[in-house]
């Protein structure tokens, strides 16, 4: 009976060991891997940079250069007529305005209306976030219905409200008169055209604020009121020692949110005016500092005056910051 010979041949002098890969393939191999190492670390580097460029490129273009042109065209002397001649004038732009009394008078304005409008505009936010908090039916229903007036334009809110307040026709006076009060002049009295403006505020942002709160309300955990239930708390109680002092961080945000949107208000009053300027009335009786910005650079064509003016503004919002930034600091260690 014959046997085959199944030993190997030898391997050839100086050549490979048969199945053994070759050199070169393994080398281009981890060469490549190596190039696709790099890219992907390059990649997972330098990507999320490029995806938010698109905003620093914007905010350079509409907000930093804007910003830095204003500031220095307020140390100018500069007409809208001639934009390209400037005059050096250092801070006179400033001690012009500070002795402005029609500066002032905006100013005061602007104090008055945002405490007249911020601070119910607060609480009737919070009061209606607590009633929604709880299982209502179609709430899904009222909170879209709360959010339809921060939907609806500037424009066509103030028209509405205009109409309401008129002094010979308006809903408003009807319905004052109907009950033995008389007529107000809401569009050029003082105090009456100030909370004309206000409600209209008002109107405007309760929803808004309002689903904040409620968010916040509703990432309370429940263990908390359950305990407070036990202890014999009623709802009022639960609202005052466990809502409040659960919200105080959110409270501290709308406050200073509708502090800064009150000191910027400039679509209200200036659609509210019967005149339809920006003096804020006959008598400036309710023009906030956005009129008087706005009347300074494009009514009066001062543009240096209504820069000196926007950076006012813009420093004023800075001290707010920091105010609130003092104040979280305090909220949180005292938590």
């Amino acid at each position: 009976m014959s046997t085959h010979d199944t030993a190997a041949p030898p391997a050839k002098e100086g050549g490979a060991a048969p199945g053994r890969p070759p050199a070169a393939p393994a080398d281009a191999e981890a060469r490549h891997r190596a190039r696709l190492s790099r890219r992907w670390q390059r990649d997972i580097r330098w990507s999320p940079y490029a995806f938010v460029s698109p905003f620093f490129l914007l905010f350079l273009a509409f907000g930093l250069f804007p910003l830095i042109y204003t500031g220095w065209a307020s140390l100018h002397q500069v007409e809208m007529t001639a934009p390209t001649d400037m005059n050096w004038v250092g801070l006179r732009n400033y001690t012009r305005i500070f002795d402005d009394d029609f500066f002032w008078n905006a100013a005061r304005n602007t104090l008055t209306i945002g405490v007249i409008s911020t601070v119910p505009q607060l609480l009737m936010a919070m009061g209606l976030a607590h009633i929604l908090n709880y299982r209502l039916r179609a709430s899904t229903f009222y909170r879209v219905a709360m959010l339809a007036p921060y939907a609806t334009s500037i424009a066509a809110a103030s028209l509405v409200f205009v109409l309401l307040f008129g002094r010979d026709y308006g809903m408003i006076n009807w319905a004052l008169d109907a009950v033995g009060v008389s007529p107000v002049d809401w569009q050029n009295d003082k105090w009456p055209s100030q909370i004309a403006v206000s409600t209209i505020i008002i109107w405007r942002w309760t929803g808004y604020n309002a689903l904040i709160y409620l968010a916040a309300m509703q990432a309370i955990p429940q263990d908390l009121y359950e305990s407070a239930a036990l202890d014999g708390a009623s709802r009022w109680q639960q609202f005052l020692h466990v809502t409040l002092p659960s919200l105080r961080p959110t409270i501290l945000f709308t406050v200073v949110v509708s502090t800064i949107g009150a000191s910027q208000v400039f679509g209200e009053p200036l659609l509210f005016d019967a005149n339809k300027g920006a003096s804020g009335g006959a008598e400036h009786q309710f023009q906030t500092l956005g009129l008087y910005l706005y009347e300074q650079g494009w009514v009066n064509q001062h543009l240096g005056r209504a820069s000196a003016i926007a950076w006012t503004m813009f420093l004023i919002l800075i001290v707010i910051g920091i105010v609130n930034y003092v104040i979280s600091r305090r909220l949180r260690a005292s938590s």
